[in-house]
């Protein structure tokens, strides 16, 4: 039987990146009926079910998915390399947010700044220790601070997801302390 943690990691390939890999549709909003998820996850040695799907939702330490109001669809709530909108509105960031790497990475970002690479936006937040834990993932970490307010008084657009990432679509460098 499959870990909580294992089903996060392949709901996140299916609802981000790869839907194909087990032939599951997504709207233009990125979300999926869950009977079809479900059923497809199945097709493809998943053992799940609806209250495994919940609990795997619920107990996400990121909050990474969403169900709709009525819970007959589910999405990520960011991340996604394929192209789909989220529906997010425009919101005034706070002064500084920040972003975690790793070290191999900073050479780059210090020439180029911050770019999304094949995600839709580039990932922030407001506090040190979640930009840790997205840095540790990449190696050593190093957290940057991003002036953020200055950027959307330049005229940079930010959002906040579902699950409190702020996103962009890029972060100059001249932005990064």
């Amino acid at each position: 039987m499959k870990t909580n943690k294992e089903i996060s990691k392949f709901l996140s390939l299916i609802l981000r990146h790869h839907p194909e890999k087990i032939g599951l549709n997504l709207d233009k909003n990125g979300w999926a009926n869950v009977e079809e998820l479900i059923q497809k996850m199945n097709q493809n040695h998943w053992q799940i079910d609806r209250n495994i799907l919940n609990e795997v939702v619920i107990t996400n330490d990121k909050q990474r998915f969403i169900f709709d109001e009525t819970k007959e669809k589910i999405r990520a709530n960011q991340g996604h390399s394929i192209d789909i909108d989220l529906n997010l509105q425009p919101v005034e960031p706070p002064e500084i947010l920040y972003h975690g790497t790793a070290t191999k990475f900073v050479g780059s970002i210090r020439n180029e700044g911050i770019k999304k690479q094949s995600r839709q936006h580039v990932h922030l937040s407001e506090n040190i220790e979640t930009a840790t834990k997205v840095g540790q993932r990449h190696g050593k970490v190093v957290i940057l601070k991003v002036k953020a307010k200055e950027m959307h008084k330049k005229g940079f657009v930010f959002y906040l997801s579902e699950n409190n990432v702020w996103l962009t679509d890029n972060v100059e460098k001249e932005f990064i302390l």
